[in-house]
């Protein structure tokens, strides 16, 4: 038991050692900050074309589910009608 206690101190104390090191780098970080912004108008403009994009094809969309129902509604109406010929 001792050997297993010594074996997990000596493993434990480079790894929490390494842990408490503080690296400081403050001009990437400015870097980064200065790209962000830049990339964040970037993706403005094109997110308002996205939706005007989005828009028609909802429009698109709607106009063809509706115009699906009618044609359902027109091919069970003609269902119905030869059924009823044949019944006659």
């Amino acid at each position: 038991m001792k050997k297993l206690l010594t074996i997990l101190v000596i493993v434990m104390l480079p790894l929490l050692s390494v842990g408490q090191e503080t690296t400081t780098t403050p001009n990437i970080r400015t870097e980064a900050v200065i790209k962000q912004k830049t990339e964040i108008q970037k993706v403005n403009k094109s997110t308002s074309t996205n939706s005007a994009v989005k828009s028609q094809l909802l429009k698109i969309n709607k106009k063809k589910s509706q115009d699906i129902i009618s044609i359902k509604a027109y091919r069970k109406s003609l269902q119905i009608k030869v059924k009823d010929i044949k019944l006659c």
